[in-house]
């Protein structure tokens, strides 16, 4: 960020601290988000449609404004009871957006105080100090980094205090932008320089193969090299998981819950155009966007199918036992991705995580249907809770005892793996504070023959 920026940003601070119209659009598109802990990001999209009026900087800060209260909404609130604020279940918005502004936008507190005068904003100010001597761990993780009680006791209990505590405060954090180079128009080398043609500085991925770091901030979607379908938008944890799918060569895969297909098109171009990639999800929607997608990006290899409630269409019975990879990326709680979907910790509930592993399982077993002797069910997940991830694949094995595991040190080399599997080298786990991707695991299951 620039000097400049900076500049601009604090005056925008201070402005919506004494209620400009800035922030009350901020409070407006709070006040709908948390009305059922929607999707941010489609709020913002319709509210921009109508507010032409704004600028491109005002448009961004008051984007992370809103994300940024999302994050740290229950910091916010232990910091105004701190500060003296106990009236109610909550504070009032306009409160609650001053006491984010001073933590996190460098907004003068005295600017604060003058409004709320009733407030100790030096309690405010330095709530982060009081929380450190927090000594119970899981109420520590909870309130510092805005998670649920539930949640936070999850991660404790899955992966230890102290990387729980790394892993809570990464995942509360802004998500770089990453690309993935798509082969079909070239490789990363030549993305990188057709980037830097148009002025974006990247860095090259520390794990995937394609990935491209974007440095700075910009409207990617803008560029000709996007138009001409250089690159995809995807994070570099995502693209390892179509690497590992590691098609053969003219091989037939099915993305079974392939969503609007951001791993369809990357498995389409590791297989050069050849092979066929039958993409599948129920929502119309995303296969629409899909098509979209493969079309810009030079893809001829992949069909799609929408499925119906079941997980099944007619298309589908002609592949039974034919495939030779079939990718089963589950709906799963996301929680390896709050980066990106911050609103998802408030709309998650316990309850989720007794669904949704009985759900994964029931996909995979409908989706071994595809898969040929001797070929590969690949089952992944966006989220790092061991319910979802190595308890469903224990079930699946032990349900299916014609499934063997494929490590992925085999797929890849030792050297490869080492650095984003677990200690035997067997799954792909990659966890934020770790690796800097989103949160994710995949396992790789043969079918006997």
């Amino acid at each position: 960020m620039t000097a400049a920026d900076k500049t601009q940003d604090f005056q925008l601070a201070r402005s919506l601290i004494e209620g400009s119209p800035l922030a009350t659009l901020v409070k407006d598109l709070w006040q709908r988000v948390r009305i059922d802990w929607s999707f941010a990001t489609d709020h913002l999209a319709a509210a921009f449609r109508t507010q032409r009026q704004l600028g491109s900087h005002e448009r961004r800060f008051a984007a992370e404004t809103l994300y940024g209260m999302i994050r740290n909404l229950r910091r916010i609130d232990e910091a105004l009871a701190r500060g003296g604020y106990r009236k109610g279940s909550g504070a009032p918005d306009d409160l609650r957006l001053a006491a984010y502004l001073v933590l996190e936008a460098g907004a003068p507190a005295d600017d604060a105080a003058r409004r709320y005068p009733d407030v100790d904003w030096n309690a405010v100010r330095t709530i982060d100090d009081a929380l450190r001597s927090e000594r119970d761990v899981t109420r520590r993780i909870a309130l510092r980094w805005s998670l649920p009680d539930w949640l936070a006791a999850l991660l404790v209990d899955d992966l230890g205090a102290a990387d729980a505590e790394a892993l809570a405060e990464a995942l509360n954090q802004r998500a770089p932008m990453t690309v993935r180079a798509n082969r079909l128009v070239g490789d990363r080398e030549a993305l990188a320089a057709a980037l830097a043609s148009e002025g974006i500085e990247t860095e090259p991925g520390r794990f995937a193969a394609d990935a491209l770091h974007v440095i700075g901030r910009t409207n990617l979607f803008g560029l000709n090299a996007f138009r001409k379908g250089a690159f995809e938008a995807q994070d570099e944890g995502s693209q390892l998981i179509a690497e590992l799918v590691a098609p053969p060569p003219r091989g037939l895969v099915v993305d079974y819950c392939a969503g609007a297909g951001g791993k369809t098109l990357a498995i389409a171009a590791a297989l050069g155009g050849r092979g066929r990639v039958v993409a599948c999800d129920v929502h119309k929607n995303k296969l629409t966007e899909l098509k979209r997608r493969a079309k810009r990006a030079g893809v001829t290899n992949a069909q799609s199918v929408r499925l119906d409630e079941e997980g099944w269409a007619p298309p589908l019975e002609r592949l039974r036992g034919g495939a030779d990879r079939v990718l089963v990326d589950a709906p799963c709680t996301g929680i390896g991705a709050l980066r990106r979907n911050p609103e998802a910790r408030w709309r998650l509930t316990p309850a989720d995580l007794q669904r949704l592993p009985v759900q994964q399982l029931e996909i995979c077993e409908r989706a071994l249907d595809l898969v040929a002797p001797g070929g590969r069910l690949i089952y992944a997940t966006c989220t790092v809770t061991s319910v979802e991830n190595r308890n469903v694949v224990d079930k699946l094995t032990t349900v299916h005892p014609e499934l063997e595991t494929v490590t992925a040190r085999e797929i890849w080399g030792a050297e490869r793996a080492e650095p984003v599997t677990d200690p035997s080298g067997t799954f792909l786990e990659l966890f934020p504070h770790r690796h800097g991707t989103d949160g994710f695991f995949a396992a790789v299951l043969r079918r006997r023959k």
